[in-house]
């Protein structure tokens, strides 16, 4: 079928105005770093069906989904029939709204049906990490309450089953759990005996506001917290992705990053779904030669990954056999890009329109992004300008007080995307959104006399390894419950591959031994595998300032030191 190039959503005629900036205007210059996203496009005033619904309408024989390794198809028609059999099956087995419904499995098309399958009846879908071991599954469904959960046989060498049987005893709430491999088509069965009439009588109860979404992050406390997340954030975070990137029912979106975190089920389906395009999913977990595969079998038109999976695509032996010439656009984000990386993606990937995002899992997730046509020192040099109908300021962490531009300090950002909250955790939401409703990052950033933003530092200890958020106090405190270990101090250090790596600074208790073989080897099984240093150092004191705190920046710069390792030039992204 064919589409104009005329976005989804803009009125003909009317000028497109995104991020802060009107095709007919010149750029807005002011002395505070502040900025808003205004917008001649409005923002979507529904539910996640009742926007599914309208592009089955629109395009209901255009193809939804393709998911490779799995061999499935499903039009938008049949995409849709499944999600409404899937809300009629968990109908059936009782779940209601407002239940927490878990999925624990990789980038499988279930995955997807859940997703859609769950806002049509109001059920908190919560995203579970495919690497979690026993300890963080544990936390995440009690913290959570959980009481139903969809979860695959098995992930790499993790046995989701038997994993499930050492904590489900400790999880009070979980009633249900469902093995997708032996009891996913009973469940579309059992929703054959619940009447549409029913599911349509729930639908119409929704609200656009309502919560629809937890998904963890690392928190410094030592525990993830539930970013609680509604219709109305996600779908219009996704759907002015979908704008700022042209899509139209023509594109094809390859989609390699994790649906369990924003990148896949927000800038990826959201924003496919919202604009009739098409979702292509090429494995369960990231594959270079399979995403490469996927490009030129299925002539996608947007790619997506994180610096790290370009890295690994571009410099897989492979690269050289697969066409890339039906890819125009894509989405670069999750950790810091070196710039000769982009300059490669942009050409000898054909991908001329590739935007930088930024953002994180509390703001839906994208709160700048680059425009198709920056040139290309604010697409390699900047994290782009503020999103549509967001608002963004740079604010002195001391005082709290706007700086001027091309001053440092703390990114903030207010809208319709920032989260409902932190869920059942009051405390930690009122640290993190103020009484004025800003979200503080905890990044520091810097905003230039166009508008543009350059995240130069974080406030937080935040380690980006590979796309993955980690918290140093989470590997820790884990760390403490050795009992070799007096104190533990995690920081991240410079990698080419995956923009930071793991390290950690340890002490031992008196006449206590023990190699960083032995401690990798106890967290393994236990905390994810992205966590685990890499490097160890054992000391017998930390630098410390003059009022006794641990001063972990020069920490890193002694570990940057001995280690050899390049301060890389690279560009920070979401």
């Amino acid at each position: 079928m064919t589409a104009s190039r005329l976005r989804v959503g803009t009125p003909p005629g009317s000028a497109a105005v995104v991020c802060g900036q009107s095709a007919n205007e010149g750029v807005r210059v002011t002395a505070s770093s502040y900025d808003h996203g205004v917008s001649a496009v409005p923002l979507l005033g529904e539910t996640i069906g009742e926007n599914t619904r309208r592009t089955v309408e629109r395009w209901p024989d255009n193809e939804a989904l393709v998911v490779a390794h799995q061999g499935f198809r499903a039009s938008y028609r049949d995409f849709w029939d499944l999600t409404s059999r899937c809300a009629r099956g968990l109908l059936a087995r009782s779940v209601s709204k407002g239940d927490r419904v878990g999925i624990w499995a990789p980038n499988r098309y279930e995955w997807v049906v859940t997703q859609y399958a769950t806002a049509r009846i109001g059920a908190i879908l919560v995203n579970i990490n495919p690497a979690y071991k026993t300890a963080e599954l544990q936390y995440a469904l009690r913290q959570s309450g959980t009481s139903f959960l969809l979860l695959a046989r098995a992930f790499r060498a993790n046995d989701y089953v038997a994993m499930l049987g050492e904590v489900r005893g400790k999880c009070p709430e979980l009633r249900e759990a469902v093995v997708l491999e032996d009891g996913w088509d009973e469940l579309l069965a059992q929703g054959d005996t619940v009447d549409e009439g029913e599911l349509a009588a729930i639908e119409a109860t929704l609200q656009f506001d309502d919560p629809i979404n937890i998904q963890y992050t690392s928190g410094t406390t030592g525990f993830p917290k539930g970013a609680t997340l509604s219709h109305h954030n996600i779908l219009n975070n996704g759907f002015f992705i979908g704008e700022g990137l042209h899509y139209t029912p023509d594109d094809r979106v390859c989609i390699p990053v994790p649906f369990y975190h924003c990148f896949g089920m927000v800038l990826g389906n959201l924003a496919v779904t919202s604009h009739g395009s098409t979702m292509v999913i090429p494995a369960e977990s990231y594959d270079p030669v399979a995403t490469m595969r996927c490009v030129q079998e299925e002539r996608c038109t947007s790619l997506y990954g994180t610096p790290t999976m370009f890295i690994g695509e571009l410099d897989s032996p492979s690269f050289g056999e697969f066409d890339f010439s039906s890819l125009r656009t894509g989405v670069m984000a999750g950790a810091p890009c070196p710039v000769e990386v982009m300059r490669k993606v942009l050409t000898t990937m054909h991908m001329p329109e590739i935007t930088i995002m930024y953002g994180m899992t509390e703001t839906s997730p994208v709160s700048t992004q680059s425009l198709i046509g920056d040139p290309i020192e604010k697409q390699t040099g900047t994290v782009g300008r503020v999103y549509p109908h967001v608002e963004i300021k740079i604010v002195d962490p001391a005082t709290g007080a706007i700086v001027p531009r091309g001053t440092p300090g703390e990114f903030c950002t207010r809208g319709y995307s920032v989260m409902l909250g932190y869920w059942n955790n009051p405390d930690a939401t009122s640290e993190a959104i103020d009484s004025a409703h800003w979200m503080h990052t905890g990044d520091l950033a810097e905003m230039d006399a166009d508008g543009y933003v350059k995240i130069v530092g974080r406030l937080k200890d935040m380690i980006i390894r590979g796309g993955e958020n980690i918290y140093p106090r989470e590997v820790e405190e884990y760390l403490y419950t050795h009992p070799a270990v007096a104190d533990a101090q995690v920081i991240g250090v410079p990698s080419e591959r995956y923009g930071e790596e793991v390290m950690v600074w340890v002490k031992l208790r008196d006449g206590a031994q023990a190699t960083g073989d032995d401690l990798a080897e106890f967290c393994r099984g236990r905390i994810a595998t992205y966590k685990i240093p890499r490097y160890w150092k054992f000391v017998d004191e930390f630098p410390m300032t003059v009022t006794g705190k641990i001063r972990k920046v020069e920490m890193r710069e002694i570990s940057v030191r001995e280690l050899g390792l390049d301060q890389a030039d690279a560009v920070p992204t979401a």
